[in-house]
C-alpha cells in the first residue's frame, strides 16, 4: 500500500477519535438536567437562566447556568423517542447529573383533565412497543401475545429494560423518582395561565383555572396522536392521563443509569378528543404553564 493512501486511511480512522478528544470535559458541578423537546417549550426556562454558558457535544447545545437558585443544564431533546433517549444519555455521559426534569406539552387522554393542566405522572409506558398482529382467514386478528388488550392489530407489550446492575427484565411502567414526586406534591401552588392569544390578537380562555396533578400514568410513543377512538381506548387500557413523544424514553435511560427523573407535561390538546386547532391555540399557554411549574419545583427542591 502506498504511503499517501495509508496516511489517508489513518486520518479517516483517527478523525472520530480526535473529535471525541475535543469534547468538553465533564462540568464538575452537579446539575439538574432540565429538558424540553423543542424550542417553544424551553423559551421561558432559558430566559430565566442566569450565568448561561453553552457547551456543544456532537452538535447538541447544552446550556449550563443557574435557574431558580439551582445549578442546571438546559437541553432540547429533539422530538421523538430516539432523539430523547440519545440526548439523555449524552447529558449523563458529559455532566455530573443530580436529576432529570422534563418540561413540555402533551395530549390529554384522561376525560377528567383539561387543556392547560400540568401533570407529573408517577410512571411512564412505551405504549407502541409491541406487535402488529396477523389477520386470520376470517379477518380477525390473532390473540395478543402480551397481557395488554390489543387495539385492532396493535398489541402493546412490555419493554425489556437493563437495570444498572446489569439485570434485564420486562417492565410495563418506568417509574418517576418517588422523592421528586414528593417534592412536586408538597410545592406551593403555581399561578398558571388561563388565556391564550391567537395570531390575530383574539383571546381564548379556558373554562376553568389550570391545575397541577401529581401521579397517574403517562404514555410515550413515536407518533403525534390525534385520534378520538384511540384516545378512549388508551385511557381504558392503560388508565393513563397524558400521552407524548419523549418522556418514557427519558425515563428508560434515567432508570438504566440510576438517575432520579420526573416529567411535567402540560396539556396543549386532548389528543383527538377536542377541537382540531387546540395545539395551535394553546401550545404557548401549555408550554408556559409547564415551565412555570418546573421553576416552582426547582425552588422547592432541597439544596445539596
Amino acid at each position: 500500500m502506498r504511503p499517501p493512501v495509508l496516511m489517508l486511511i489513518i486520518a479517516v480512522l483517527v478523525a472520530p477519535l480526535a473529535a471525541r478528544a475535543q469534547t468538553p470535559a465533564a462540568d464538575p458541578t452537579p446539575r439538574i438536567v432540565v429538558m424540553s423537546a423543542f424550542p417553544p417549550e424551553m423559551t421561558q426556562l432559558r430566559a430565566a437562566t442566569t450565568d448561561a454558558r453553552e457547551v456543544r457535544v456532537a452538535g447538541v447545545s447544552f446550556v449550563t447556568g443557574t435557574l431558580e437558585g439551582r445549578p442546571v443544564v438546559l437541553v432540547l431533546s429533539g422530538m421523538s423517542m430516539v432523539n430523547a433517549a440519545m440526548t439523555t444519555q449524552m447529558a449523563l455521559d458529559h455532566f455530573p447529573v443530580r436529576a432529570i426534569v422534563f418540561s413540555g406539552i402533551a395530549g390529554g387522554i384522561d376525560p377528567g383533565l383539561s387543556v392547560g393542566d400540568v401533570v407529573a405522572p408517577d410512571a411512564w409506558a412505551e405504549y407502541l412497543d409491541g406487535d402488529f398482529l396477523r389477520a386470520g382467514s376470517d379477518g380477525r386478528f390473532a390473540a395478543t401475545r402480551g397481557h395488554v388488550p390489543a387495539y385492532g392489530m396493535l398489541a402493546p407489550r412490555p419493554v425489556t429494560v437493563v437495570a444498572p446492575d446489569g439485570t434485564a427484565r420486562p417492565m410495563d411502567w418506568l417509574p418517576a423518582d418517588p422523592a421528586l414526586l414528593a417534592v412536586a406534591r408538597s410545592m406551593p401552588r403555581a399561578e398558571l395561565k388561563r388565556c391564550a392569544e391567537d395570531a390575530a390578537g383574539g383571546a381564548h380562555c379556558l373554562g376553568a383555572p389550570p391545575r397541577l396533578v401529581v401521579g397517574g400514568h403517562g404514555l410515550s410513543g413515536p407518533v403525534f396522536m390525534d385520534n378520538a377512538d384511540y384516545r378512549a381506548d388508551a385511557f381504558a387500557t392503560f388508565h393513563a392521563q397524558v400521552l407524548d413523544m419523549e418522556s418514557a424514553a427519558v425515563a428508560h435511560v434515567a432508570y438504566a443509569n440510576a438517575t432520579p427523573f420526573i416529567a411535567f407535561r402540560s396539556l396543549s390538546d386532548l389528543a383527538g378528543g377536542g377541537a382540531e386547532d387546540q395545539v395551535r391555540v394553546f401550545m404557548r399557554l401549555a408550554s408556559d404553564n409547564s415551565a412555570t411549574v418546573v421553576r416552582g419545583f426547582l425552588r422547592a427542591l432541597p439544596a445539596r
